[in-house]
């Protein structure tokens, strides 16, 4: 009697023989992805794809923008289906996320941009290399038939500058984005104190934190080695030996960056054009003005300028401005499928997310990126339909509460 009572209520979960699925079946959120990915990188590694410049104080502001904004839900509005589906610059996706450009990919795993952009073709949506990246153009392309962005910094070596940018076309790149606020490295003080290079350094430090984490340490050790893909033979420094971020990208970005050089490789590109590190309503006028397809507001995940503006609150004053005249993305502080809801809301056309692919590429791989995706995308339909909102169209400023601004 008893073995038939315990036989009736006890169920015991199938072991998983995948150690990356056990990690991803222990993560709830992206906030538990990021504490995954502390344990697993040595601190130097952690702290570079984590940290913000100064006090982190824009990189508080962007996560904090999304939390102090409620939903005003609308009930009993049949939410027996909920379409997703976005569109980004004219082209129709599951749901508006684009993956962002981020540097040197392959310390979180030695896949790097590769299983980014394999992860993002799968999920129909847009994946951005960055010219600092650790796979080339050529490398992503020749893995990825998915919508590929190549994002570029002003160099001083324009030779240099204009040969990236038409190789990426010729690899099938669609999207030029050009990041506009970097005209120097913004203070990144977690960098500072780890004295941390790129690639890092084996010190003593490293080794140490290598005996605790051996998986990182050997993949580290036994991939082949890291490089500047996009730069590398072309340039003195190239990302093959390790050096001091802050040094190479204030000897390498030109600080005389301005409308011009965003025309010129305009002049270069036979398809869509972005700037990416809008912060103002005034720059994002200017864009539509000069005719560009779209603009992210950005202030680089609070990487560069500390105090700059909480970019979910840049959303809804641009939006009354241009509106309606280009692509308006909001790349900065999303979590949630529930920040994408909200971004859209007050008129953003879609999202872009960096650290938290990041996260999951370092916990789980290109399965954490996966995971990554699919939680975004699973919460974003899940708020819409407690929200009251069938469809991207619905969505709009009427289900937005400031908190503190009074009803």
């Amino acid at each position: 009697m008893i073995i038939d009572t315990l036989r009736s209520v006890l169920r015991f979960r199938r072991f998983e023989f995948s150690a990356t699925q056990r990690r991803l079946q222990r993560a709830a959120s992206i906030e538990d992805l990021r504490r995954i990915a502390r344990r697993r990188l040595p601190g130097g590694v952690f702290d570079y794809i984590d940290g913000g410049a100064e006090d982190e104080v824009a990189m508080d502001r962007n996560t904090r923008g999304f939390r102090e904004i409620e939903f005003v839900p609308r009930v009993l509005r049949d939410m027996g289906s909920v379409d997703t589906t976005g569109t980004i610059l004219g082209r129709e996706v599951p749901f508006p996320l684009i993956l962002a450009p981020t540097g040197f990919t392959r310390i979180a795993h030695p896949a790097g941009e590769l299983a980014v952009a394999r992860s993002a073709e799968r999920a129909g949506l847009p994946y951005s290399l960055s010219t600092m990246g650790t796979r080339s153009v050529e490398e992503v392309a020749a893995v990825s038939r998915g919508s590929k962005w190549f994002q570029v910094y002003v160099w001083r070596d324009k030779g240099l500058l204009k040969d990236m940018i038409l190789r990426a076309a010729e690899a099938g790149f669609e999207v030029l984005c050009i990041t506009v606020d970097a005209a120097m490295l913004g203070r990144r003080e977690r960098d500072v104190r780890r004295g941390f290079t790129l690639p890092p350094k084996m010190g003593l430090d490293i080794v140490v934190e290598g005996m605790i984490r051996p998986s990182w340490s050997l993949r580290f050790a036994f991939s082949e080695p890291i490089e500047f893909a996009n730069v590398a033979g072309n340039t003195d420094i190239d990302g093959s030996t390790a050096v001091d971020l802050a040094a190479f990208m204030n000897e390498q970005f030109d600080p005389t960056l301005s409308w011009e050089d965003v025309e010129w490789m305009r002049s270069l590109w036979d398809g869509p054009v972005l700037i990416k590190g809008v912060q103002s309503v005034a720059d994002a006028v200017i864009a539509r003005d000069r005719g560009l397809d779209g603009i992210v507001l950005s202030n680089h995940g609070g990487r560069q300028l500390d105090s700059a503006p909480s970019i979910i609150e840049l959303v809804q004053p641009v939006a009354e401005a241009v509106g309606g005249d280009l692509d308006i993305v909001c790349d900065g502080g999303v979590r949630r499928g529930g920040d994408i809801v909200k971004a859209l809301a007050l008129g953003a056309t879609s999202c872009m997310i960096g650290r938290p692919y990041l996260y999951g590429l370092a916990s789980a791989g290109e399965e954490g990126v996966d995971w990554v995706i699919e939680h975004l995308h699973t919460g974003m339909r899940r708020d819409m339909a407690l929200c009251g909102a069938a469809s991207v169209a619905e969505l709009t400023p009427d289900l937005i509460y400031r908190v503190g601004s009074g009803r």
